[in-house]
């Protein structure tokens, strides 16, 4: 394990083509919650870390201590325990200011880390394209900029203060601080170029789809609810899947063919309760997949208890509000119907009387859901009568891949037809309105 910049080993980070060594960390979770003593999204996190949990600490209080997070006497508490406890780190399940670390490792003696660093350590293992990686990077970079301490700080010792400097502290040390921070500057902005290169490309192959005017969907949902199993039912993808969290960072987009017509199906990253802003900012191309649909399917896992059930809808939609597609119509998909009982389900029935359950495994439900995805696109279309001349063959055959079944008449003036489309796409196609024949 490496060293950090103040000298303390660093969970966060493995030797240099060493081995992690996660798998023998163990953590001591604390938090600072209002009410409650539930910690299962914390330890969740830590394990698909690959770090062990062997205590938590809970203190109710309606905010965290501005300068050590947890209280002077809870403080006192979780030193003790962590004599017992054989902790080699303890883990927050909030963000820290650079200034709670800090106060928490003097006080505690052991590394700090937080829920924005756990996070972001789990996208760092699972980033497997470059775009991950690069998005991955810039969010590392962003959280770390304002934990820099520089590789100087070792001249505190010689006695330095601000009346006083001490022999060998003039300049240097600032120095290669600002140095350090102008660095880590410059390759955000160069990710942020690149990133918005990404952006682009993904412009244009939107584009391209919207020429096609195929209906768009975008699953959205929590982390871990089965995006991925649900994509490849109703696709037939061999997009990957794994029991942990934050498994699909890169969008996967397929054809799902509905009612006799394509629909481009998304998957995205999941999301989580107090997802970070720097991974919400880094992920802003691969995000507005969900923006740019005309319908999302909100996937949850119903299998969880309805009080979890409730809070994982809300900290999606407070994503999604926060990216701008608060707005966006959707549908409710109650994943994991094969893991129910008869009174979970009838529970589901009750409190979720719009959600479509499903089974992303067995299939069950996902003919209604298609029905359901379905019955929405109809009320964005509308009827028109064509005439199209046996020359124009491509736009008959365009006609067929845009709207499945159609009703046609062969007339010795061309093929007439009665079909159902988009108003956009309608449009298009108004030159061989029959009323103009």
């Amino acid at each position: 394990m490496q060293r950090s910049r103040n000298g303390r080993s660093d969970p966060r980070r493995p030797r240099d083509g060493a081995a992690p060594t996660r798998a023998r960390q163990r953590a001591y979770a604390i938090a600072a919650l209002p009410e409650g003593e539930d910690l299962g999204e914390l330890r969740e996190l830590l394990k698909t870390a690959g770090v062990g949990v062997v205590g938590q600490a809970v203190q109710h209080r309606e905010r965290p201590h501005p300068n050590t997070y947890l209280g002077p006497g809870k403080l006192l508490e979780v030193k003790e325990a962590l004599k017992g406890a054989d902790a080699t780190l303890v883990a927050c399940d909030d963000e820290l200011s650079p200034r709670q670390e800090r106060n928490l490792e003097a006080e505690l003696g052991v590394p700090v880390i937080d829920r924005t660093a756990i996070i972001l350590d789990i996208f760092a293992g699972h980033a497997n394209s470059a775009e991950g990686k690069v998005q991955v990077e810039l969010a590392q970079l962003e959280y770390n900029l304002a934990r820099m301490r520089g590789l100087w700080t070792h001249l505190e010792r010689l006695g330095a203060s601000a009346s006083q400097p001490g022999i060998g502290t003039r300049g240097p040390g600032e120095t290669q601080i600002e140095t350090d921070r102008r660095l880590a500057r410059d390759r955000i902005t160069a990710l942020r170029r690149r990133l918005a290169g990404v952006k682009g490309a993904r412009a244009t192959m939107r584009a391209e789809r919207e020429r096609a005017h195929l209906p768009k969907l975008a699953m959205a949902g929590y982390t871990n609810a089965g995006k991925s199993t649900l994509l490849n039912h109703l696709t037939g993808a061999t997009v990957g899947v794994r029991d942990r969290l934050f498994h699909t960072l890169d969008p996967s987009t397929r054809v799902w063919r509905l009612g006799g017509r394509d629909h481009l199906l998304t998957d995205t990253v999941g999301f989580i309760r107090k997802l970070p802003h720097q991974l919400v900012d880094a992920f802003s191309a691969t995000l507005e997949e969900t923006v740019d649909a005309d319908l999302i399917l909100h996937v949850i896992d119903a299998s969880e208890p309805e009080e979890e059930t409730a809070e994982m809808l809300r900290a999606v939609d407070e994503v999604l509000e926060g990216i701008g597609a608060g707005g966006q119509p959707r549908l409710l998909v109650l994943n994991k119907a094969d893991a129910l009982d008869a009174e979970r389900r009838e529970e589901l029935h009750f409190v979720h009387p719009d959600g479509i359950l499903v089974s992303a495994l067995t299939g069950e439900g996902t003919e209604v859901l298609g029905e359901a995805v379905e019955r929405e696109f109809r009320r964005t279309l509308r009827s028109v009568e064509l005439l199209v001349p046996y020359a124009e063959g491509a736009r008959l055959a365009e006609l067929h891949e845009l709207a499945g079944a159609l009703e046609r008449t062969d007339t010795p003036e061309g093929v007439r037809v009665r079909v159902r489309l988009p108003a956009q796409v309608a449009r298009r196609f108004e030159r061989f309105s029959a009323l103009h024949a």
